[in-house]
């Protein structure tokens, strides 16, 4: 087993964490106050690849392996995890599901622009009443001629007010349960599609989330994305692998909590010594790093597995539910060591320690991978 990366990769890393400290690090706290995504960082992001990191060239995109796709993910969280976040979601949700399910046409429309950052998109599938029970979703789509008529509000939409697209999904046969479930492309500016309430959220306030609302919202049967009544089992197969992605998020989120961490322990000093020299500090430090390792392990080994074709329901769950959940501890620990400093703005710890909480909720919840990696176990 090869567990170095290749040149490319370390080049990659490198560049990567170059454009976050030059190009977000700055501005962290000033996106975070104003809980707006700079449009502007698009562009940028793009120039690098960013924003369609494992897309087909011909579509606009990188063509990086899902390796790739983690370090890319792990050093944007590093510096700022809620630019992470959004670059996350668009690759690994929205685009994704064009990418894996719909047709050349839907491609060259839709995935070319969002590859090359001149579109953002958001994904459709949680509702007010349908969070990890997902098949009870009440948003529908009812044919009428060469149309669809959506009807419905999703919640929790990350890009739900500035996205350009939304890939939703919508009950078209109820008879089936969650076999008679579609989804369909919708473009910003749709009649009957609007954006709703903007959530004022704990973390991740860089990364607008919104609810989306469909009023009578007729869209071409062409903009079905994949066979009709397909769109959960879709849905369930673009999670297996946007897990991953989160669970790369948490590793560059902890990386990042830990680096400032282990810097202020041998900055501040205390009874006349760094508290880094302190035994109760050092634990701390030397159980996160560990910690990190471990899930940064994890996390690679099942986007090789991904990469190399294989499935990685279990893989991805358990490298979802280890890391962010070692992420938790990394950034409170760090909260811990800056003492009061971690408990105010000027310090990096304190948002750390917001934006962490979301990595054990988004894209299912610890205890939903718990179920998953349960059931895999048990041969359900």
């Amino acid at each position: 087993m090869d567990f170095e990366f290749t040149p490319d990769q370390e080049l990659l890393r490198r560049s990567v964490r170059e454009f976050a400290e030059s190009e977000l690090r700055p501005h962290i706290r000033e996106w975070d106050e104003a809980q707006q995504f700079p449009r502007e960082l698009l562009s940028k992001l793009a120039e690098l690849g960013l924003m369609g990191i494992q897309f087909p060239e011909e579509f606009g995109g990188a063509a990086m392996s899902a390796v790739d796709y983690c370090i890319c993910i792990e050093e944007l969280a590093r510096v700022d995890p809620s630019v992470s976040l959004t670059v996350a979601a668009h690759n690994g949700l929205g685009a994704a599901h064009i990418a894996m399910f719909g047709t050349d046409e839907q491609k060259r429309k839709y995935l070319a622009p969002l590859a090359r950052g001149e579109k953002l998109a958001a994904w459709g599938l949680t509702e007010a009443s349908s969070g990890s029970d997902a098949a009870a979703m009440r948003t529908t789509a009812v044919r009428e001629g060469d149309c669809w008529v959506i009807n419905g509000t999703k919640q929790f939409i990350t890009h739900g007010k500035t996205g350009d697209l939304i890939v939703v999904t919508a009950v078209t046969n109820k008879s089936k349960g969650s076999r008679g479930i579609s989804a369909f492309v919708v473009e910003k500016g749709a009649a009957g599609f609007r954006a709703g309430k903007k959530e004022d959220k704990l973390g991740m306030r860089a990364s607008e989330t919104s609810e989306v609302i469909f009023e009578n919202c007729r869209v071409p049967r062409s903009q079905m994305v994949g066979q009709e009544d397909q769109g959960f089992i879709n849905a369930l197969q673009v999670l297996d692998a946007g897990r991953i992605g989160i669970a790369a998020l948490a590793v560059g989120l902890a990386q990042g909590a830990y680096e400032a961490a282990r810097r202020y322990a041998f900055e501040r000093k205390q009874f006349g010594q760094p508290i880094g020299t302190f035994q109760s500090i050092r634990a701390k430090l030397v159980d996160n790093a560990t910690r990190i390792q471990a899930a940064r392990l994890l996390t690679y080994r099942a986007a090789s597995m991904k990469h190399a074709g294989r499935r990685t329901t279990r893989e991805a769950a358990m490298a979802k539910l280890y890391s962010s959940e070692i992420a938790v501890r990394a950034s409170e620990d760090g909260v811990q060591i800056h003492g009061g400093y971690g408990f105010v703005k000027d310090y990096p710890a304190e948002k750390y320690f917001r934006d962490v909480k979301l990595t054990t909720i988004g894209e299912g919840t610890s205890e939903i991978q718990r179920l998953v990696i349960a059931r895999q176990l048990m041969g359900r």
